[in-house]
């Protein structure tokens, strides 16, 4: 375990967004604690404060200032990082008080930032970390980000124009990471980037040597070889190319998760083709149909947008129709939000804020009810339960279908004597609408 020289600077850390960013929070933690610098767990007693925002939607840009507020009310000394860093007027216009402002993943600029504001002990007796690097996650599962950036141009987002193009990590060192990260202890690993199915692209698929074989950095090989750790690999952010059919196999085969997370946005041809999204619905389904007879355990999850400039109720009728043909299991939606220098933002139609409220309202209780129907049917099924936290009424557990924080739970009530990281065959007695109930089986 790392150690700190004593009257070791402290440096406290917010950090706001999704999994991407939170990865870059954990390798900013990394190249702290490497240099001696503590943690502070609060704004008292912290040297500096850094908060690593999100800019992606209006209110997240919300919440970073409010946040960046917060921060230099209780402790004066502000650092700005992350993706709405990359607009440092607007943060500066709202607290000119802050130290410094980056953009995101920029560790370089952070680090000298966080240097000018508490100097480094530089003591390299105390200059140690773990071989896995520091995390905010729990001990048993981990992110892991292949690449930065998106060659996409979706309508709607504005991804690209802050984190730049695709540029994928070389797939020796994401495999490097992925073993220690597993020598560690982690039991999952959750594979995050903005496009993992562009994986390599950029790279022309450059090929690496890993434990004696040979890979390609690209989809396929990253599958295979992130499958032969042993431990519980899911992946996320797969937009539905056609390669990604090659790894529905691994899946039926028991060495990925059957587990996809693949952000459709919406069916309608006409709205996909003004979101800039492919616009194959019937495609799609059949798709969906040929993965699942291939691999019958498959759990998709997706996230839509509804209300989108444009989007008819004839537009949304469809959705709803193609969500009760595809039966996805695990869903999110959200009602479009215009986000600064969007393109979707120019586009005619706008639908109005009531409308977009009924049929957010109307989409999730079409999933609802697609969601209780399928998780009536795991009852009397028996599987593997990763638990995630126990107390004096027993224990939360996650099924392969679910991924932490966006998905479902399987309870354990009574196990108290489990641990966060266990894993343990269950046996389904009861679901809801999102969540199972479960007894353990014991030998």
């Amino acid at each position: 375990m790392a150690r700190t020289a004593p009257n070791a600077p402290k440096i406290g850390i917010v950090s706001l967004g999704c999994p991407k960013a939170l990865v870059d929070s954990e390798r900013i933690l990394t190249r702290l604690r490497a240099e001696g610098y503590e943690i502070a767990p609060d704004y008292k007693g912290a040297d500096a404060v850094l908060v690593n925002t999100c800019g992606f939607l209006d209110s997240a840009r919300a919440e970073s200032l409010d946040a960046i507020g917060e921060a230099i009310a209780e402790n004066g000394r502000v650092i700005v990082t992350g993706c709405l860093g990359a607009e440092e007027g607007v943060i500066r216009d709202v607290h000119p008080k802050v130290l410094a402002v980056t953009g995101p993943h920029q560790y370089e600029a952070v680090m000298s930032a966080v240097h000018d504001a508490a100097p480094a002990p530089h003591d390299p007796l105390f200059d140690l970390v773990p071989p896995q690097g520091v995390r905010l996650t729990p001990r048993h599962y981990a992110y892991l980000k292949i690449s930065e950036g998106c060659n996409n141009a979706c309508s709607f987002c504005i991804i690209p124009s802050m984190r730049g193009k695709l540029k994928s990590r070389r797939i020796d060192a994401v495999l490097k990471e992925a073993e220690k990260l597993v020598e560690a202890g982690v039991k999952e690993l959750l594979v995050i980037s903005q496009d993992t199915s562009a994986y390599g692209l950029d790279l022309r698929y450059a090929p690496y040597s890993w434990r004696d074989d040979d890979y390609k950095t690209q989809f396929l090989d990253l599958a295979r070889g992130l499958s032969s750790l042993g431990v519980w690999t899911r992946l996320h952010y797969v937009y539905p190319y056609p390669h990604v059919d090659e790894v529905i196999p691994l899946m039926a085969e028991g060495r990925l998760l059957p587990y996809l997370d693949i952000p459709f946005q919406h069916a309608s041809p006409k709205v996909l083709k003004a979101m800039r999204r492919p616009a194959h619905q019937e495609k799609t389904l059949e798709r969906i149909r040929r993965w699942r007879t291939i691999a019958p355990d498959l759990v998709l999850r997706s996230t839509f947008i509804v209300g989108f400039p444009g989007e008819t109720d004839e537009d949304f009728e469809f959705l709803l129709d193609w969500l009760g043909q595809a039966r996805l299991n695990r869903v999110g939606c959200f009602k479009f939000e215009p986000v600064k220098g969007a393109a979707a933002n120019d586009l005619p139609g706008a639908v109005p804020e009531a409308v977009k409220e009924e049929r957010y309202h109307r989409f999730m209780a079409a999933q609802q009810a697609i969601s209780a129907d399928i998780l009536k049917g795991w009852i009397g099924r028996e599987l593997d339960a990763l638990v995630d936290e126990v107390d004096e009424d027993g224990a939360v557990a996650r099924s392969y279908a679910d991924a932490p924080e966006i998905d479902g739970a399987v309870i354990l009530e009574g196990e108290t004597s489990l641990k966060p990281g266990d894993i343990v065959r269950t046996r389904i007695t009861g679901a809801d609408e999102y969540d199972l109930w479960g007894e353990r089986i014991r030998a």
